[in-house]
């Protein structure tokens, strides 16, 4: 089969991914071990205080979780252009990379996340179908982590 024509998902088989949701007061992070996890699972969340603090507080996670692949979910707004958050993150991720050799990592359109981890939440009894804003940051890296494999 042609490498191209491979879904993300098939890509990566076998490999520990890690989705990030960028926040300046929460970061949202989900994991999955394609292969062996059946799905995306929120992993938790970093309390925002500067961009050097979460990438050190990533670099342990990446290195503790032997996380192969990372992917950064990208704030755009609904006309598809760039935003101030978008380039935020976008510089939040060269000063990841500087600190990880070895590990991939990508942008995923994080569109409607919130939103759709909302509505998530709203409607399944692990949440008592409420909305948990403690947890909502790492639901919205599942959504970013499913969109992505589905690619």
């Amino acid at each position: 089969m042609n490498q191209n024509h491979l879904t993300n998902k098939a890509k990566f088989h076998g490999k520990c991914l890690l989705s990030i949701d960028y926040g300046t007061k929460v970061v949202g992070l989900a994991s999955t071990k394609i292969g062996i996890d059946p799905f995306p699972t929120p992993f938790g969340r970093l309390i925002y205080q500067n961009d050097q603090q979460t990438c050190n507080e990533l670099f342990i996670i990446i290195q503790n979780e032997a996380v192969d692949v990372v992917i950064l979910g990208l704030p755009r707004h609904e006309d598809g252009n760039d935003s101030d958050m978008t380039m935020r993150v976008r510089k939040f991720s060269e000063l990841l990379q500087e600190q990880h050799n070895g590990t991939e990592f990508f942008f995923q359109d994080e569109t409607y996340s919130s939103y759709e981890a909302k509505s998530r939440m709203k409607s399944s009894a692990q949440y008592n179908f409420k909305v948990d804003p403690k947890q909502i940051d790492a639901v919205a890296a599942c959504v970013i982590l499913e969109d992505f494999l589905k690619l």
